[in-house]
């Protein structure tokens, strides 16, 4: 198993690579709360054991072995979430620094059970997918709220997670996976989507918007 500190930056190097085709360190910089020069020592060792691709001023990617290696960490991580909080009890604000220790704890044998025990979950409780055993992601079609077509129902099947300001603010507003949601106008000159979510009607910033994923809504859907 790589150390907690590799896993730490392979996870987030593949969270942010849907931010940016190849992750600066800046971003790694500021993403995990350390110094710049502590990235890039780190980044040529990931080099080193294959796990990473990196060219100075051009960022940094998985290669396919360390996107494995993180999917892993991902897994992990996923499912100690929906474990604290569908066994537990734990609010769905506090599980992602408590998974985020226990992730690294867990063999694989112990995350196999744990998948089990859960029955072989897709997603975590913000609706973001867990990696199956074999590294795969399941399926699932979804778009930004952000991008959603004006005035038509859709229902919400992911949020952000690890802020947990941000995630109090969503359950009070009822912006959580299952919920249904209209997108009623885009502000651009404001920067802002209205949105009615919960019987009342919301602005929310677009990049919040851009991270919220949704589904149409079915015709079983309330």
């Amino acid at each position: 198993m790589e150390s907690v500190s590799v896993q730490d930056y392979l996870q987030t190097i593949y969270r942010l690579k849907d931010e940016q085709l190849r992750v600066s360190t800046t971003s790694l910089a500021v993403r995990l709360g350390v110094a710049p020069a502590s990235v890039t020592g780190m980044i040529h060792k990931l080099h080193r054991n294959g796990l990473v691709e990196y060219a100075p001023y051009r960022g940094v990617i998985l290669t396919e072995a360390g996107q494995k290696a993180a999917l892993r960490v991902l897994r992990r991580h996923r499912l100690w979430e929906l474990f604290l909080t569908e066994v537990l009890g734990l609010p769905w604000d506090e599980v992602h620094v408590e998974a985020h220790r226990l992730e690294h704890a867990t063999s694989e044998q112990v995350a196999e059970r744990l998948a089990a025990f859960l029955q072989q979950p897709a997603a975590d409780p913000h609706g973001q997918l867990i990696p199956a055993g074999d590294g795969q992601l399941p399926d699932r079609e979804t778009v930004a709220l952000l991008h959603a077509e004006v005035g038509r129902r859709v229902k919400v099947v992911e949020v952000p997670d690890g802020d947990a300001d941000l995630l109090r603010r969503l359950a009070a507003w009822r912006l959580v996976p299952g919920a249904m949601v209209t997108l009623l106008e885009r502000d651009d000159p404001a920067g802002t989507v209205r949105i009615e979510a919960g019987g009342q009607n919301r602005n929310l910033e677009k990049g919040l918007a851009a991270a919220v994923r949704v589904t149409i809504a079915g015709p079983t859907d309330e």
